[in-house]
């Protein structure tokens, strides 16, 4: 009865690491682009900044304030992996952003850009753009 016990105890314990691993959200480099960019809409300077990698920073800030005077929202946004370029990873993303202001819309398409991620201090950051 024990040994019975014990293997379907360690079944469940199995199942569900298997299902908590399949859940978890990814950490790589698209999800910090798509990260970066909601912040960005949300006018969340701290948050940009802290997406960004030490050599964006500044720019980050510059974009941030760029998008002061309109309301802005992301309209169906995807962001993948798209090649690798030395210790950079590209990304590709589809949507746009759409910005208002005195009541007429602009658009900005997403996928214009190529957008660069690198790794510092563990953490998957916004570095650029092509």
């Amino acid at each position: 009865m024990q040994r019975k016990m014990i293997g379907a105890l360690l079944c469940i314990f199995v199942l569900s690491t298997l299902l908590t691993a399949c859940a978890a959200p990814k950490n790589g480099a698209a999800q910090a682009i798509e990260g970066y960019l909601q912040a960005l809409v949300a006018k969340n300077p701290d948050k940009v900044v802290s997406l960004s990698c030490a050599s964006w920073e500044s720019q980050a800030q510059t974009e941030v304030d760029s998008f002061g005077a309109v309301t802005a929202r992301l309209d169906n946004m995807s962001c993948k992996e798209t090649g690798k370029n030395g210790n950079q990873t590209l990304v590709s993303c589809t949507g746009k952003i759409v910005t208002t202001y005195n009541n007429e819309n602009q658009d900005i398409d997403l996928s214009s850009r190529t957008y660069v991620a690198v790794q510092e201090d563990n953490q998957w950051r916004m570095c650029g753009y092509k």
